[in-house]
């Protein structure tokens, strides 16, 4: 009897290597040209294997993807950890993509749908483009979007709510006697750097405190990209009495210059982190910060894609997680726990 075709005669029939072959077949993220001329070899040469052939015939792979801006970004990994569980107790695996906040990534991940690696996507985009609504409104795959979208996205959204959590950082700062409030924000083109931004203005008029520009100072959400923008601002505003910061990695940058600076934290200023990761908790001074629930986030978008792969058709949801302020000692000078 002949031998049946093999991943060996699969790649030679395709023209790739045999590690792109079994990329292919087991599921694993690889590019669409690849997939597209390892399943027409393997469909060509008659080729069935296990898991692959069920997956072919049930159109269920039993995996599952999550697509996020930055894989060392300790919110993310608070997201993981409970997407992780919920989605492996269902008896899905999980596939990471860590798209460095580019658009072209993203994209290519919600067209890659089309290729049915995984059943259903998380993604947690910093910028929201139209493309993006294009793809996700003809989307292959159950999707669910971590941050906002636009109101009528037909897609299952989990939002943070950092509008509100920008107004607790600034209202405990006001309440501390500070007055030169800055801003360190991320890209106002992003869905973060947009909210956060607005919410500052907004916070400082609630407080009475007049809007000045020159208090704000936009870098990006790294940390060091953070103290870069944090040097920029105390050379700028050298009476600064205190930081907003967008999130945890721009204030721990933050720390870095004003300890290389001789600014004493919180006495001379203090500084507010967002998100409250791990690293929150670590830092020397520990870092007041606004907790998002990513944990909270993540999880939920676990159980609304779970619900979708399990259900099938159903109105799309929206659930928006409530913030909450981590006082630590960056801008007390003790610790207090949460508020």
């Amino acid at each position: 009897m002949a031998e049946g075709p093999t991943i060996t005669t699969i790649a030679e029939r395709a023209g790739v290597s045999i590690a792109s072959v079994s990329r292919v077949l087991n599921g694993l993220p690889t590019r669409q040209e690849t997939v597209r001329k390892v399943m027409a070899a393997a469909e060509e040469l008659g080729y069935v294997r296990n898991a692959v052939a069920r997956s072919l015939k049930s159109r269920r792979t039993h995996q599952v993807a999550f697509a996020m801006a930055d894989v060392g970004n300790p919110a993310y990994l608070a997201m993981l950890r409970q997407i992780q569980p919920v989605l492996k107790a269902a008896g899905y695996r999980i596939v990471l993509h860590s798209t460095d906040a580019v658009v072209a990534d993203e994209i290519d991940v919600l067209h890659s749908l089309g290729e049915r690696y995984v059943d259903g996507l998380i993604m947690s985009p910093l910028r929201v483009t139209g493309r993006h609504l294009q793809m996700l409104a003809t989307a292959r795959a159950p999707v669910v979007i971590i941050g906002s979208v636009p109101e009528g996205t037909p897609v299952d959204n989990v939002r943070a709510d950092s509008r509100t959590g920008v107004k607790l950082a600034i209202d405990h700062l006001h309440a501390l006697g500070r007055r030169r409030i800055g801003m360190v924000n991320g890209p106002p083109d992003t869905v973060p750097g947009a909210a956060r931004g607005a919410a500052y203005i907004e916070a400082l008029e609630a407080c009475g405190l007049p809007y000045d520009e020159n208090l704000v100072q936009i870098g990006d959400f790294y940390r060091a990209e953070g103290g870069r923008a944090v040097a920029a601002l105390l050379d700028r505003v050298p009476d600064l009495d205190a930081l907003m910061c967008a999130n945890d990695l721009i204030a721990l940058g933050a720390l870095d210059v004003l300890r290389a600076a001789g600014r004493r934290v919180p006495q001379d200023v203090a500084v507010v982190g967002m998100d409250d990761t791990d690293l929150a908790a670590a830092s020397w001074p520990s870092l007041t910060s606004v907790s998002l629930g990513s944990a909270e986030r993540g999880k939920a978008a676990a159980e609304l894609l779970l619900d979708r792969l399990q259900h099938g058709e159903r109105e799309p949801r929206v659930v928006t997680v409530p913030p909450r302020l981590v006082v630590r000692a960056s801008t007390t000078g003790e610790e207090e726990g949460g508020t």
